[in-house]
């Protein structure tokens, strides 16, 4: 549920942001699901999806000596408290419905 509610509240926030933010020499791309079968939107498709596959497998996996999830404190903000993950649960939920 905590992976699938962070997935959903970076949807929520991209299907907003998309619309607003184009980065350089992408400007010709659509916005919405058919930038990704526009020459451009498909190579910057393709490098997020190697990205990601590459930080699952890596510095994102899970340690089995943890609940899922926990990923720490990996910035040292002291922020990763009992309260912050109910808010993150709550927050996930809402943007499952959002997204």
């Amino acid at each position: 549920e905590i992976k699938h509610g962070r997935v959903a509240m970076m949807a929520a926030l991209g299907g907003v942001v998309q619309h607003f933010v184009k980065f350089p020499s992408f400007d010709a791309v659509p916005t919405g699901l058919s930038a990704v079968s526009t020459a451009p939107g498909t190579y910057g498709f393709v490098a997020l999806f190697l990205a990601a596959g590459a930080l699952e497998l890596g510095p994102w996996s899970e340690n089995p000596s943890k609940e899922p999830g926990n990923f720490g404190d990996p910035v040292g903000l002291n922020q990763y408290t009992e309260e912050f993950r109910q808010r993150e649960l709550n927050n996930g939920r809402f943007a499952m419905f959002a997204a």
